[in-house]
């Protein structure tokens, strides 16, 4: 019986093997392209909307996810991070709630393409309130001034700007800083227009304004010339 049936699956087999292929090339033709169904995965950028007012992001999880998707084969290779999309509302977060679930519906794709999976399936996001404070100005000074003068009174305007941030990132004690001044052999008083560098990457400026005035006054030491005009950079 088994010799029987071997022989009967090898007898002919060139014949077999073309009509095999035949086959196969008969049902490529005449099924239409877009029944043919192939899947990939792409990773894509999580993004986050429709935020709460006053309330920030401070911590999440994950900023991509996943994204296994089955379209017909003739458009799946169009299919790429740039087409599709994952944001994931938060307009009914809060401070409280710390999961969020990551499902088909916060994906956007092209027409004719579905979602099969999203990974991972939650999020961790940490929600906090905007608080804002008003923070002292420091100027940065660097270098010394020329022989024979000395810093008689460095100036700061503005002495204060309002920041905001996650509230647990502004912190009142702090201090807003300038960038460097360098007032390598100054011999003259000077002002100095600087950027204005924030304790925290997490905080901004409620102002537009994003710089600083640093006015440097030089005088003589004690018996020495005096010094030269005031000159502005």
């Amino acid at each position: 019986m088994k010799r029987a049936l071997k022989g009967l699956i090898v007898r002919n087999w060139g014949l077999k093997l073309v009509s095999l292929v035949l086959a196969l090339a008969l049902w490529l033709v005449l099924v239409p392209a877009d029944k043919i169904l192939a899947e990939k995965t792409l990773t894509v950028p999580l993004e986050m909307r429709d935020i709460p007012e006053n309330m920030e992001i401070v911590e999440r999880s994950v900023s991509t996810v996943d994204v296994t998707v089955r379209a017909p084969s003739r458009i799946l290779d169009q299919i790429s991070p740039s087409t599709v999309s994952a944001r994931l509302g938060l307009e009914k977060a809060t401070v409280y709630q710390l999961e969020y679930p990551l499902n088909k519906s916060i994906i956007s794709l092209p027409d004719e393409a579905d979602v099969m999976e999203v990974r991972p399936n939650k999020v961790q996001i940490k929600l906090e309130w905007t608080r804002e404070a008003t923070l002292d100005v420091h100027p940065s000074i660097r270098g010394k001034v020329a022989a024979g003068f000395r810093i008689a009174k460095i100036e700061v305007d503005p002495k204060d700007v309002i920041v905001s941030g996650p509230e647990s990132r502004v912190k009142p004690k702090e201090a807003v800083t300038t960038a460097p001044v360098d007032v390598t052999d100054l011999n003259r008083t000077r002002d100095f227009e600087v950027d204005l560098i924030l304790p925290r990457a997490e905080l901004r400026l409620v102002s537009a304004r994003t710089s600083a005035v640093v006015r440097v006054t030089v005088e003589p030491e004690k018996g020495t010339a005096k010094p030269a005009p005031v000159k502005n950079k």
